[in-house]
This record gives C-alpha cells, sequence and structure tokens, in this order.
C-alpha cells in the first residue's frame, strides 16, 4: 500500500502531546490523519487533515471514527475496547491489537500477565476495592507501607500513593486496586522497543528516570542511564522478552527498577510513545514517533541508537498557578546552546499538568545535566 501522498487515512484515537508529536513525522511523510479526542481544544487538533471531538470510551464514536480510517493506532490506553475488537473482526487493521491493550489496560491484569510469563516483577495483591485493602491491613494480612494503585484510570502519577500508615489508606478512592511490595531501588529505568507488523524489532537505550517526590511524575529523563553496563544490557534482555511476551506492535515502553542487590522489575508498560522517549527527537537518529509509525505501516524500523547524550526536562504547572499559561523565562533557556523547548499547545495550566518539556543535547553528558538544571531552575509554568 502507499501511504505517502496518497488516500490512504491513518486514525490516532487521542489528541494529546503524544499524539501531536506523531503529527510531526505523519507531516514529514505526506500521510493523512484523522484525530479523535474529547477535548474540543486538544493539541492534535491544528495539526491533522481531520479532527473529530468524541469520547474515546464510547462504543459508537469510536466504532464510526474506526470506519473513517485505513489503519488505527492511539496515543493512550483508555480507549473503548469493544470497538477496537468489533472493528478488527471486520478487517480494519488496529495497532497494537485490542487484545494487546486488553492486557495492558488494567494494571491488575497486566501484573498477572508478568507472572504468568515468568517476568521479575514486585510482589503484589489484587483487591476488588479499597475496602477490601482495608479488612486486610486491620486483619494484619498486610503489613505497610506498600504501593497503592489503581488498576485503571491512573495517568502521570494519578492513581499511585504510597501507604505508610492509617492516615494513609483513609482517604483511598473505593475502587479496584493493586497494594505492591515497595521496592529498595536505586535507578528507575525505562526501555522503549519498536516491533513492526512482520516482526522487525529494534530497541532505545536504556534511559534512567528521576522523579519528583510529592507529584510522582517524571522531572528529568537522562541518556544514557549513568549505570553499569552490564545493568543495561540486562535491562535491554529483560524488556525485549516483555515485548515478545505482548508481541505487540508498534512502540511498547518498559518502565522497570534497578533494585539495591542488581535485579531489574518490571513496574509497567506503556504501548504507544511515551514520556521517557521525548528526547529521542533531538538525540537518536530515529525518534520514538517516527519508528512508530514505521512499526505499525510495517515499514523498515530507522536506526534507535543516540548520536549525542540527551536529557529531558519535563514542564509541567507550578504549584499556586491556574489559568491561561505564560512560560517564564522561555526566551532565556532558548539562549542556551542544546536546548529545544517543546510546547504541548494546551492554553490552561494548573499545578503538576505537563505543560510540555525541554531537550538538552551535549556531547558531554556532566555538561547536559548542569544545563537541565539550569533549564529546570529558571522556566517556571505560571498564569496570568
Amino acid at each position: 500500500m502507499n501511504y505517502f501522498s496518497s488516500d490512504f487515512k491513518l486514525g490516532i484515537l487521542g489528541g494529546g502531546q503524544l499524539g501531536k508529536m506523531l503529527l510531526a513525522e505523519t507531516q514529514k511523510f505526506d500521510i493523512q490523519t484523522y484525530v479523535l479526542d474529547p477535548n474540543e481544544e486538544a493539541p492534535c487538533k491544528i495539526a491533522c487533515n481531520k479532527f473529530v471531538q468524541g469520547s474515546l470510551m464510547d462504543y459508537e464514536t469510536v466504532y464510526n471514527f474506526g470506519k473513517q480510517v485505513d489503519l488505527l493506532t492511539f496515543e493512550i490506553e483508555l480507549v473503548n475496547l469493544e470497538a477496537l475488537e468489533k472493528l478488527e473482526a471486520e478487517g480494519k487493521k488496529v495497532y497494537p491489537s485490542p487484545k494487546t491493550l486488553k492486557l495492558i489496560q488494567n494494571k491488575g491484569v497486566q501484573k498477572n500477565f508478568y507472572l504468568k510469563n515468568a517476568i521479575p516483577t514486585a510482589n503484589f495483591k489484587i483487591f476488588k476495592n479499597s475496602k477490601k485493602l482495608i479488612i486486610d491491613i486491620l486483619d494484619n494480612n498486610l503489613k505497610m507501607p506498600f504501593v497503592w494503585k489503581c488498576t485503571q484510570f491512573g495517568y502521570d502519577g494519578n492513581g499511585v500513593k504510597i501507604v505508610r500508615s492509617s492516615n494513609d489508606f483513609e482517604n483511598l478512592p473505593n475502587v479496584e486496586c493493586i497494594a505492591e511490595e515497595m521496592i529498595p531501588f536505586v535507578n528507575e529505568l525505562a526501555v522503549i522497543v519498536a516491533r513492526s507488523v512482520s516482526g522487525d524489532v529494534k530497541n532505545y537505550p536504556v534511559v534512567e528516570m528521576e522523579f519528583h517526590t510529592e507529584a510522582n511524575q517524571v522531572e528529568y529523563v537522562i541518556c544514557p542511564a549513568r549505570i553499569d553496563a552490564k545493568v543495561a544490557l540486562k535491562a535491554i534482555e529483560i524488556a525485549l522478552k516483555v515485548s515478545k511476551a505482548f508481541n505487540h506492535v508498534g512502540l511498547l515502553a518498559v518502565e522497570m527498577f534497578q533494585t539495591e542487590n542488581g535485579e531489574i522489575l518490571v513496574n509497567e508498560v506503556a504501548p504507544r510513545p511515551h514520556n521517557s522517549g521525548h528526547l529521542t527527537i533531538e538525540a537518536s537518529y530515529t525518534s520514538q514517533f517516527e519508528n512508530h509509525l514505521r512499526a505499525i505501516l510495517n515499514l523498515p524500523l530507522g536506526n534507535c541508537d543516540s548520536k549525542v547524550a540527551g536529557i529531558m526536562v519535563n514542564l509541567v504547572g507550578a504549584e499556586g498557578f491556574s489559568g491561561n499559561v505564560i512560560y517564564e523565562n522561555i526566551e532565556k533557556i532558548m539562549g542556551i546552546a542544546g536546548v529545544t523547548p517543546h510546547i504541548y499547545g494546551k492554553k490552561e495550566t494548573r499545578p503538576f499538568r505537563k505543560m510540555g518539556h525541554v531537550a538538552i543535547v551535549n556531547e558531554d553528558m556532566v555538561v547536559a545535566r548542569k544545563i537541565a538544571q539550569e533549564v529546570k531552575n529558571s522556566i517556571r509554568v505560571i498564569s496570568i
């Protein structure tokens, strides 16, 4: 099939920043794009050929949208699975497949999948709701501290909480959840694996992630990760094993813990472009977004190697500010060599909302890290 400058239509479920960055690659190749998102001001709206406003969880909306395009992909997992299964049964190409998404969409199902496939992960217990979890605590069947996670609808640190005392579990949402063992880790790592329709597989280098302790969001992504080569090789081997088990098409971001005793444990996965891969736009020969596109169209995968050391700084809304966004001191950071800001197109800011990111590239990782700190200290996402 000819995808370039043709009548071929690619449908993207979700119109956020991941879709917006994916659209930069479709525009490069002149591929027609349709986007579905519930927000009439979604970042993708300005860059696609056709924008459809509607719920990603509504069966009829997703089904009817899918009928308009030749191939469907997504930039968010929270989509109606039944509609995707119906479309696929009728011959529509959906990548990654609903079968893959069904194993990932619910964190409880995802964790059981790791056990079934001998993939190392933290010990866990699934509860029908938080009331059942609290009963286990009161009966001394569950020991604190542990990590509480809702099984569905969590994102960007939402739906995750560390429970250390009774004060922490009193206000937990009463939803299906997981109590997960707290891992004494030394690093949080990630590897993105690209897998094409025909089974061609490539992986990006291991990245290291530094998190904001309060918001539980990534503040910095560092590539290459500052870890021993043997640890990096182990992380890549496990990521490839996870990718093979899911048998996905497109990207799979595998987040992992490196423990104090050198183990690598899988935390969770995302079957799409991922925050940990944004710096590939500037630092790699082929960005994660281009390789996702290549994979789902069954084109040759691009080189995943890094050209230069890279660090990404997430831009999130500053505490105490809500309203029309202002990027304070953005001109200052743009004057620094190797610094590239990416603004996601969200007009309204609020505390800890992802509003953009800044990529820093430099041949010297130590210098790149110093510049990243300068960027972090300079720019603020505030409101009028």
